[in-house]
């Protein structure tokens, strides 16, 4: 497993939240999501074998957001 850490701007609310633990608690190899809305982070455990970092990337950007 390997845990990073995304800078994400556009977030300020729980349907943010709500919208990015979602999407990308649903790829396949995502084991956690953890948005922190303050810092405009978000944390994820996932299996590299299974999903790429670009992948869990676009999937925050499909939702509006921008991912630095």
């Amino acid at each position: 497993m390997q845990n990073v850490t995304l800078n994400v701007q556009g977030m300020s609310c729980g349907h943010c939240v709500k919208a990015i633990e979602g999407s990308v608690g649903q790829l396949a190899g995502v084991n956690e999501v953890k948005v922190n809305l303050d810092a405009a982070q978000v944390e994820i455990t996932f299996d590299e074998a299974q999903v790429s970092i670009d992948t869990i990337k676009e999937t925050i950007d499909e939702q509006g957001y921008d991912v630095e």
